[in-house]
């Protein structure tokens, strides 16, 4: 018996906002959509967008969420979304870089501020 997936809740106010941001920019697909709630996949990850008031402030340090995707080819991935990446409003994305940990990262803010971590292990080149 193992677990085999983490599926992060990730609250929004304008789900159809939130959908298309995972859906054109991140790559996701909806797999599923209510009119509260999207399911949407991305090879083997998954969030489950989740409507929540629109009075809610998702921006308030208390509220804010975030998570972190495992990746291969990180440098990859990112040239792939780059091109909408671009188009977001400036101080939304942060562009790969090499963290003190071991890991190579990049950032994205998503439409309700929800931070998402994309990274890689850095391999030693020995």
């Amino acid at each position: 018996m193992r677990l085999t997936q983490i599926t992060p809740f990730v609250p929004c106010t304008r789900l159809a906002t939130q959908i298309a941001f995972y859906r054109d920019c991140l790559g996701f697909t909806v797999g599923f959509e209510a009119d509260n709630y999207a399911f949407l996949r991305r090879d083997d990850v998954a969030v489950r967008l989740v409507q929540v008031d629109a009075t809610v402030d998702l921006t308030h340090p208390e509220r804010q969420g975030s998570f972190y995707i495992d990746v291969t080819d990180i440098d990859g991935v990112y040239a792939a979304m780059k091109p909408a990446l671009d188009a977001l409003p400036e101080g939304r994305v942060r562009a790969p870089f090499d963290q003190d940990y071991n890991q190579r990262e990049f950032h994205v803010i998503d439409e309700d501020c929800t931070l998402i971590f994309f990274g890689e292990a850095i391999r030693d080149a020995a």
